[in-house]
């Protein structure tokens, strides 16, 4: 038999694992390139939750004219330091042209043909790799705490096209229970269904590399320091001083995916939207609900395995920038007035989501090298689009028909 192809994943996150997965199950011998680190990717630190209802990208004209009252200063979620305005300012620029009607239009309808694929691409995922025991399908709640807030957000819900999921009110039950579990906070609420969430973030990517390394695949535990070209094909050089290449190159790397691109692709307009949790030690229930989003607090509340979670803030900044002591005092706060059973010593967390101006991920192949493709830029939703990426990414790889068109996914859009 002839040798079987070889590619090298850089990127250790479920993307990045995702699509090492998929290119191994497409006959590729694979490497996956993995610094090891729970703690940084943003993979390790949302609230699990597998949005398929949020096919309205981030970039809107709405989101513009409501920013001034959500910024942080002012008790939002949204955070825009003074000291890293050289980086936000150009990417919101850039935003702002985004958020155009017509541009906006094609982006929502983008990001709901992608949406419409991720669950069914996570049967599969789970199925092949063994982790369906980490997936739960129970949807989500949206709460409010006063009645003004909850009659215009049921009212914008209930109308909203959610994609593949459905929403209606809260039944008097279920508002029973978040008001037991939450202090007796909620007023009302509404109940999604067909959306998800990951019981064990860890557990999962640790499922998918061991059924990859059953398969013949290895792991390397490293960073990667460049990319380099040379006669049209990619190189990538790791931070312990090896030189690897490969028939495909595959650039899941988060936030760090647009340094390692710009010798290829030039510059990619790419963000550190940075995030915050708070979290206690507090096993899973029988009664457990499903994750809540407290829209008042903009804040999410999700019930892991082992640990509860409060998750929050939208930080536009550099990856490299201190953390805000005060966004994990806010969390806390939140935390106690809702009354979660944070008892015991709490862990904190930042992360940095890799965004792209147009709230669309970045899914394709370089311009400029012909071994070289990307799976980055998933901002808000990079757990609920991992499985379908892998799949993406396989297609490019084989030369076969993606799932969908992906041109809008394309990073020549920024040119």
């Amino acid at each position: 038999m002839p040798p079987l192809k070889t590619a090298l994943v850089i990127g250790g996150g479920l993307v990045g694992s995702a699509c090492a997965w998929q290119l191994q199950r497409a006959g590729f011998q694979v490497t996956l390139v993995d610094p090891g680190d729970t703690q940084r990717a943003a993979s390790w630190g949302n609230a699990g939750h597998l949005a398929v209802e949020q096919i309205d990208p981030l970039a809107s004209l709405a989101n513009l004219c409501s920013l001034p009252r959500r910024l942080f200063a002012f008790g939002g979620p949204v955070g825009l330091p003074l000291r890293d305005a050289a980086t936000w300012l150009p990417f919101g620029w850039r935003l702002i042209a985004a958020a155009l009607p017509a541009r906006f239009e094609r982006g929502r309808a983008a990001l709901a043909a992608l949406l419409a694929q991720a669950m069914p691409a996570w049967h599969r995922l789970a199925a092949q790799t063994e982790t369906a025991q980490y997936l739960r399908e129970a949807g989500h709640f949206v709460a409010w705490e006063s009645q003004c807030t909850a009659l215009r957000g049921k009212r914008h819900w209930l109308a909203a096209d959610v994609g593949t999921a459905r929403v209606q009110p809260a039944s008097s039950a279920e508002l029973a229970q978040l008001r037991e579990q939450f202090n007796q906070r909620p007023v009302d609420a509404v109940r999604f269904h067909g959306s998800g969430q990951m019981l064990d973030l860890v557990k999962v990517r640790d499922g998918i590399t061991a059924a990859l390394g059953m398969g013949g695949g290895t792991t390397h535990r490293a960073d990667a320091a460049e990319i380099t070209m040379a006669n049209g094909r990619a190189t990538v050089r790791l931070t312990d001083g090896r030189a690897l290449t490969a028939d495909i190159l595959v650039v899941a790397a988060g936030i760090g995916s647009a340094d390692l691109l710009r010798a290829s692709d030039g510059r990619v307009p790419l963000i550190a939207e940075r995030g915050y949790h708070v979290e206690a030690p507090v096993p899973l229930s029988e009664n457990a609900l499903p994750p809540v989003a407290f829209a008042d607090r903009s804040v999410i509340v999700t019930q892991f395995s082992d640990t509860l979670r409060i998750a929050g803030f939208t930080e536009f900044s550099r990856t490299d920038s201190p953390p805000d002591e005060r966004k994990w005092q806010r969390l806390s706060r939140h935390a106690a007035e809702l009354g979660l059973p944070f008892k015991s010593a709490t862990t904190r967390w930042i992360g940095a989501r890799p965004t792209l101006p147009d709230y669309l991920p970045a899914v394709g192949r370089s311009r400029i090298a012909s071994n070289l493709l990307y799976a980055f830029g998933h901002q808000h939703l990079g757990v609920t689009l991992a499985a379908i990426s892998g799949e993406l990414v396989a297609a490019l790889a084989t030369n076969a028909t993606p799932a969908i068109d992906l041109t809008p996914f394309d990073l020549g859009r920024f040119n």
